[in-house]
């Protein structure tokens, strides 16, 4: 008998406060090139934070908020780099609905956060990228059952409809095309998913300007 979400004392507050929901990212960037700090700090320092947390530590940048100004963030930040003509990838881990995130007070079963896929964004820039999806569902939602197989492949299906998926590989699938509707596609999965199930997480990692790249004018 598949088990079913205990009682929230305040599921609506917990929901409706991405923070306390534990919505955000880890990023970190990585340029080919000697210039990678002026390129990357040169990239941090004009983006648009507004209603974001952003923590800059030796490793990644955690960046917590609202689906929708994360995807803002991200997507000027990837840009940014792109724009340098720099050979770099960007890897984003996002998470949402963790009941052991640091920020996190949503306990388990405070019940999925469903939010409209954030609109991205075209840059103009040709991107390939590896994804993958985890929907992390051990707990029955009224009648919706945890399939994490099922949910994994409506978010692959997302991405055959709106052209940016090339392929499947060993443990990820594969995105190519503009570097915004890339970064589109993963945050849309990975909302459309967190409409069911609490607590998704998302890895992707994103390669811009890369040699073995055919010049794409996306």
């Amino acid at each position: 008998m598949t088990p079913t979400a205990p009682p929230s004392a305040e599921p609506a507050a917990l929901r409706e406060d991405p923070l306390r929901f534990g919505v955000g990212a880890r990023v970190t960037v990585a340029v080919m090139s000697d210039r990678y700090a002026e390129v990357i700090l040169g990239a941090l320092g004009d983006l648009d934070a507004s209603g974001l947390v952003v923590e800059t530590g030796d490793v990644s940048t955690y960046v917590g908020g609202p689906e929708d100004a994360l995807l803002r963030w991200v997507t000027d930040l990837a840009a940014a780099v792109a724009e340098t003509g720099e050979h770099a990838s960007v890897s984003v881990h996002l998470s949402r609905g963790c009941p052991g995130e640091a920020r996190c007070s949503a306990p388990g079963g405070a019940g999925p956060r469903p939010v409209a896929p954030p609109a991205g964004r075209r840059t103009g820039r040709f991107a390939a990228a590896e994804w993958a999806l985890y929907p992390l569902a051990d707990i029955a939602v009224g009648d919706h059952a945890p399939d994490h197989m099922r949910d994994i492949e409506a978010a692959i299906d997302l991405a055959r409809g709106n052209g940016t998926f090339q392929g499947s590989s060993h443990f990820v699938t594969r995105l190519t095309g503009d570097l915004g509707d890339v970064l589109a596609t993963a945050f849309a999965g990975w909302t459309m998913v967190g409409r069911t199930v609490q607590h998704v997480t998302s890895h992707l990692t994103v390669s811009v300007n890369s040699p073995s790249h055919a010049r794409v004018d996306a």
